[in-house]
């Protein structure tokens, strides 16, 4: 989880001895995709959150290990809210990010692409991942994550906060302005 596709893919067919190149495997990856992604629901809370952020103009990105294919696929019912990014760094397919999560290299971009160029201690990251957090940590970042159920504590416990849902986040706690609603 947070790794690029290309690692993923790698990790896939050597850990379960696949017999298909790795090539072969992301192609019948990307496939399945197209087929199965297209309505990927919005975490809950993520609009409300995204929202009140653009609202109060503060500045957000997306970072994610997907490739930009594979953002416009997932997001192809939310266009409108997507739009609200400032900038969108996709780790599978960006040519600045040299090294997948859980290097910083994802969240330092992101942050160098917004105009004043925030300090990594000025930066809030959003993650469900392991690989996300030790990334978003690296990099110097506050990191909120919203982790899959399943994932054990111990797998969380290097995140600045763990919430159940965006619902949950308060944005004052992290010197934002508070949510009117």
């Amino acid at each position: 989880m947070g790794t690029t596709e290309r690692r993923s893919a790698e990790i896939a067919v050597a850990e379960c001895a696949i017999p298909i190149t790795v090539n072969d495997f992301l192609q019948r990856y990307h496939k399945l995709c197209g087929e199965r992604l297209r309505n990927v629901p919005l975490l809950e809370g993520a609009e409300r959150l995204l929202r009140h952020l653009h609202a109060n103009k503060v500045p957000f990105a997306l970072a994610t290990s997907s490739g930009a294919e594979m953002v416009e696929l997932k997001t192809t019912h939310h266009r409108e809210l997507f739009n609200l990014f400032h900038h969108r760094v996709c780790g599978s397919t960006d040519s600045e990010v040299k090294n997948g999560k859980p290097a910083p290299d994802i969240f330092l971009v992101a942050a160098s692409r917004f105009p004043d160029k925030p300090a990594p201690a000025n930066c809030l990251v959003f993650e469900d991942s392991p690989n996300g957090v030790e990334a978003g940590n690296s990099a110097g970042m506050q990191v909120v994550m919203v982790p899959d159920e399943r994932l054990s504590p111990e797998r969380c416990a290097h995140a600045t906060k763990v919430l159940r849902s965006l619902n949950d986040f308060k944005p004052e706690e992290f010197g934002l302005p508070p949510f009117s609603n």
